[in-house]
């Protein structure tokens, strides 16, 4: 009775906010522990292995900025990798946005059937990344179905996935085929546009690329923004599609280097020559380029994306 008490006087002695600041610890605690285990603290131990010479079998040797100085200084395909990956970058996610800006707007459209046609055009995207790369594969191979058909139209015929200059042009085709994702929500910011814009757009005379520019692009540009974001922090991490056009030969990036992106590279150096040191200081580098390219982006987004309401 007495410790009861004294617990009930304790409680008492707590003020709201404190009873309050106790409960809210209490709840995340769960998840602040496993964030500092799975991810601050192999972060810290992946920031100290990039200080050092490490293989994986013996213990890590300190060398400093050694593996910095060698990545910038002495590693062709590390050069040639941010090279690929930026091509990725810079060609195919505009080119997959605008797509899917097209496809949105054909599915505003139609009367009747919308929910079939949207249903189709969702559909790739719910196909494994790995498949889908298989897929383009043979029907991207020179003896494949594609081929026949620029055969039959008397059309050139490159050998996409084994030409240098045609296998990054391949994942870009791949990428057009799996817009599902970025296609739905430029379906629903299209859908949300007032109607009442349109209409004063048609009293004053504006044309359908005149209310495409002035209205439907300002209206829909948070979602662009949203779309560019998550696509260069996706193509900076670029790997999956590119390992399986190359048959798996991360450490050819086959054909010729040509679909040797940053992360095949990273993955090579781990995984492969068990260059943990040196995989860490280029993961490292990854991080600091994704960071800076996502505050660029939104440092400038101010500029051009407008909000409904006003606020930015």
């Amino acid at each position: 009775m007495r410790i009861q008490a004294l617990s009930s006087v304790a409680r008492r002695g707590l003020k709201p906010a404190a009873r309050e600041t106790i409960a809210f610890y209490v709840f995340i605690l769960p998840w602040l522990l496993g964030f500092v285990i799975f991810t601050f603290g192999p972060m810290l131990a992946s920031a100290f292995l990039s200080l050092t010479e490490y293989s994986v079998i013996g213990a890590p040797t300190w060398i400093g900025l050694g593996n910095y100085r060698f990545m910038f200084a002495n590693d062709p395909e590390f050069w040639q990798s941010m090279r690929n990956t930026i091509w990725i970058i810079a060609v195919s996610i505009p080119i997959q946005v605008a797509f899917a800006i097209g496809c949105a707007v054909v599915l505003t459209r139609p009367k009747r059937g919308v929910g079939v046609y949207r249903t189709i055009f969702f559909l790739p995207t719910m196909v494994p990344v790995v498949a889908a790369a298989l897929g383009f594969l043979f029907m991207l191979n020179p003896a494949g179905p594609i081929d026949h058909l620029l055969g039959f139209l008397h059309l050139p015929r490159p050998l996409w996935f084994q030409d240098p200059q045609w296998s990054k042009p391949g994942l870009v085709l791949l990428g057009l085929w799996g817009i599902g994702n970025t296609m739905i929500i430029f379906l629903a910011a299209l859908l949300d546009v007032p109607r009442q814009l349109y209409e004063a757009a048609d009293i004053e005379g504006a044309g359908p690329w005149q209310r495409f520019r002035h209205v439907t692009l300002p209206m829909i540009s948070p979602v662009i923004f949203f779309a560019l974001v998550t696509g260069v922090i996706y193509g900076f991490q670029y790997f999956t599609e590119a390992y399986v056009a190359a048959g798996g030969q991360a450490s050819l990036g086959s054909p010729l280097g040509s679909l040797r992106f940053y992360p095949i590279h990273l993955y090579e150096q781990g995984f492969q020559s068990f260059h943990m040191g040196y995989a860490s200081a280029l993961a490292w580098v990854l991080f600091v380029i994704i960071l800076t390219c996502t505050v660029v982006l939104i440092r400038t987004s101010r500029r051009w994306v407008h909000y409904q309401g006003g606020f930015r």
